[in-house]
């Protein structure tokens, strides 16, 4: 999960396909961006703004934070965030070292997965919570490529709070490297194939920036 010093290709939506539905500044916009073979969708304004604005500080105040410890090369180290792995009973995922326990699924939080459920087209039965309290915290190089979400999994990825930089990078070719913005209330759907041939990373920043809260929804195949 060690940084690259290459800044990568901001990708320009003016260059892509744009699909508008409504006609006010609150709108969902559908964007596409091709990175290597494989096309990945925002959303921006997902969600209508008051309900975004409740979602973000419902989700800071009533999910069961807590700052977990994962292992890196050969050592345990706490992250750099906050987070709570929300699925189906029996359904716990192991990454880096570190097993999570599910805990159980709002009811408030299931209307939710099921709204991105459709926009991806995948049901997804889990989502793991990351809270970005500030700039300093953040998210190292890695794939969402765990044998418990199977071969080519879609990943939903919802974002709320301060906008930051999420960068990929080609796990063959660290120098080939993409960015992209992702703005308060946008849903960003990584899709099959994806992990197998690109890493992604959320680094720190040294803007003042407030708190961002990610839910990236997956589907887990087995516990």
């Amino acid at each position: 999960m060690k940084g690259s010093g290459v800044a990568g290709t901001i990708l320009c939506p003016l260059l892509l396909s744009i699909l508008t539905e409504g006609c006010n500044q609150n709108a969902s916009t559908r964007m596409n961006y091709n990175i290597g073979d494989h096309q990945l969708i925002l959303h921006q304004n997902f969600l209508p703004d008051d309900e975004a604005s409740a979602l973000l500080l419902r989700l800071q105040k009533e999910i069961p934070w807590h700052q977990g410890r994962i292992r890196l090369f050969g050592r345990e180290r706490t992250i750099p965030r906050k987070q709570c792995w929300v699925a189906e009973a029996g359904l716990s995922y192991r990454y880096s070292g570190s097993t999570l326990e599910p805990t159980p699924w709002p009811e408030w939080l299931r209307p939710l997965a099921a709204k991105v459920s459709r926009a991806a087209g995948c049901n997804f039965n889990s989502v793991l919570c990351n809270l970005y309290r500030d700039g300093q915290d953040s998210m190292g190089w890695h794939s969402d490529d765990e044998p418990e979400l199977g071969t080519d999994p879609i990943i939903a990825s919802l974002s709320l709070g301060a906008e930051r930089r999420f960068r990929f990078r080609h796990r063959q070719d660290h120098k080939h490297t993409r960015c992209l913005l992702l703005p308060n209330n946008s849903l960003l759907i990584m899709p099959a194939g994806l992990q197998a041939q690109w890493q992604h990373e959320l680094p720190k920043t040294r803007q003042l920036t407030g708190p961002r809260v990610n839910l990236t929804f997956r589907h887990v195949v087995h516990g």
